[in-house]
Parts: structure tokens; sequence; C-alpha cells
């Protein structure tokens, strides 16, 4: 008997545990199933409040993730009334999930219309520079209904695809985006003409401006050049050639071949101009050049989707990062003439790259 007794006791205690186990694992699975019905209506209601005013603008799959959602939130529902927590969880987290697959797509398109509203607005400033161009041109005497039809056609354009992004259309933005594209090349075209035939209007000015800019850089260089930097000497020299030639074309009184002339040596110029500009300032805008290479990076990668042959570009734009780090190295040991050079050269190169890009319609892209 008294090898019985503590046998029955330890029987009866384990008898007593199960039930209590049992107790406790239903208790925290109520709790959890609770809890999850909880946010799933907040979730629920706030999925709701995004979808419904835009129901009919979701693209299928967005629409298909939101039913199935829907779906297993009521099975979750029926499950945790009917006492079924454990199916009560497991549907609570597969709405959850489907909802959270909304949302995701919802964000991106967020994303998508930020991007189409940045282009539409950045172009309505470009449309101010154009309307500036036309005034001037009409006062020059230079016709501009060309110009005028097209500029007005590619603002009724833009503004359709503005409307689109107001209206949250993000598929019939896209559309009326390509649209919209296709006019503002044919303006860009238009208005290359327009402002080619105002330069030569205004050639005499120009050519002044030029030369007495033009006479004021050729001074910082040479003293920069005189004052152990003789690096410089190859850019002076060059630009140099362009100035005399141009100088001497504006004293016999011949404007517009002297504007001919910085025509068909801008890229000597504007290398010329960097310089200049460098010297003055002290040094490069490091920001501006990792912009230049981060959004010249990501459209030779739109242009290369394309199937443009974009090999030459790349070298370069890799060059002219490896540049623009040993100018860096050379600025950290206090050497900045010598860190300059290597800027200029970046600076050369992207402008290179920038060409191509624009040449290929990347810019816009």
């Amino acid at each position: 008997m008294r090898k019985v007794l503590p046998l029955l006791i330890g029987l009866l205690l384990l008898a007593s545990a199960v039930p209590l186990t049992i107790a406790q694992t239903n208790n925290e699975e109520q709790e959890l199933a609770t809890s999850l019905i909880k946010n799933l209506g907040r979730l629920s209601k706030f999925v709701e409040d995004k979808v419904e005013p835009i129901k009919d603008k979701l693209n299928n799959a967005t629409l298909e993730n939101y039913e199935i959602a829907e779906n297993y939130k009521k099975e979750a529902m029926n499950a945790y009334d009917a006492g079924d927590y454990e199916k009560a969880v497991t549907y609570s987290l597969l709405a959850m999930r489907h909802y959270k697959a909304v949302l995701s797509t919802l964000r991106e398109a967020k994303s998508r219309y930020q991007d189409l509203r940045f282009e539409v607005e950045r172009t309505l400033e470009y449309f101010r520079f154009v309307n500036r161009t036309i005034a001037l041109a009409q006062e020059e005497g230079i016709d501009v209904s060309n110009l005028t039809r097209l500029f007005n056609e590619t603002r009724e354009a833009y503004k359709a695809v503005l409307e689109d992004i107001k209206a949250k259309d993000y598929e019939k933005a896209r559309e009326d985006l390509k649209v919209a594209r296709e006019k503002k090349t044919q303006l860009d075209e238009e208005l290359r003409k327009v402002r080619r035939e105002l330069a030569y209007a205004n050639a005499d000015k120009i050519v002044r401006m030029f030369l007495e800019r033009g006479g004021r850089g050729i001074e910082i260089v040479e003293r920069a050049a005189n004052n152990g930097h003789p690096e410089l000497n190859a850019t002076l020299t060059a630009f140099k050639e362009v100035y005399e030639e141009v100088k001497s074309l504006a004293d016999q009184g011949k404007w517009q071949d002297a504007l001919k002339v910085i025509e068909e040596n801008r890229e000597t110029i504007e290398k010329f101009q960097r310089t200049v500009r460098m010297i003055t300032h002290g040094k490069a805008s490091l920001r501006d050049l990792r912009e230049r290479i981060e959004r010249c990076h990501i459209a030779l990668q739109r242009l290369r989707e394309k199937g443009i042959d974009t090999r030459v570009p790349e070298v370069q734009l890799k060059v002219a990062t490896q540049e623009v780090m040993v100018g860096l190295r050379l600025l950290k040991k206090g050497r900045p003439m010598e860190a300059r050079a290597h800027f200029t050269v970046a600076q050369d190169l992207l402008s290179r790259v920038e060409r191509f890009i624009a040449e290929h319609g990347g810019m816009n892209k």
C-alpha cells in the first residue's frame, strides 16, 4: 500500500496537469487571435480607405490581392466567432499579408506619380522659357508660327498628364506622357531653330559679350599658369586661338561669322570656362560632380536597356569617377591646384557623356 500510494498521487497530479496545460494553451491562442483580429480590423479599414476611392483605376494584380485579403478576413472573423482560434490566427496572418501587398503596390504607384509630377512641373518651367523666347523672337521679326503652334500643343499635352495625375489615373498618365514627350521633342527642335535665328539677329551683342568675358578669363588663367601651373597652358592656348579669330572677325564687323566660330568651337570654350570657374571659385562643386555622375549612370543604364551601345560613354563615366576620386585624395594632401586639374578632366568627360545621353534622348526619360 505504501508503494501504491505515491503512484496514485503521481497519476492524480499528472491527470490534473494535462487539462491545465491545455487550458493555458487555449487561453494564449485566444488572446493571440483576439489581438490579431483587432489589428486586422484596423488594417482592413486603412486599406479600404486607400483602395475604394481609386478601385476602378487599380490594376488586376492589386485588385486580386485586395479580394483575397478580404476573403481571408471573413474566414478569420468566422473562425474567431466559432471559437476556432487556430484558424482565426492563420487566416488573420494570411489576410494581413495580402493587405500589405496592396499597400506596397500603392506606395510604388505613389512614387511613380511623384516622378511623373516632377517631370511635368519641370516641363512647365521649360514652357516659361519657351514663351520668353517666342516674345523675344517676335520683337526681332522672326517667324514663330510653327514654334507657337508646337508650344500650345505640347503645353496642352502636358496639362492632360497633370489632370491624369490629379485623378490618380496612373495608366492613363503614362500613356498621355508618351504623347506629350513626342510633342516636346518636336518643340525642342523648332525651338533650337528659332534660338539660332535669334542668336544671329543679336550676333553683335553675343560676340561682344564673349570677347569681354573671354578677355577677363585669359587674364585669370595666365596668372595661374605663370604662378607655377603650366598644366593650364594647353587649355589657355586653345582658347586664345579661338578668341583671336573671333576678335579679328568682330573688328571687321563680321558679327555673324564671328558667332559661327564661337558655335563651332563650343567644346574648347566650355572647357576654358570651366577652368576659369575652378580658379576663381577655388574648387569644383563636388556635390554637383557626384550628382552628375549619378544621373549619367542611371541614364546610361536606361539607354543600355533599350539596346543602345553605351560602351564608350560608360568608359568615360568610369574614368570621370576615378578622376574625381584622385582629385579628392589630392585635396586631402593639401594640393588643390593638382586636384583641380583632375576635376577639370572629370568635368570634360562628364560633358561628353551628357551630350551622348542628350543625343539619344536619355535626359527626358
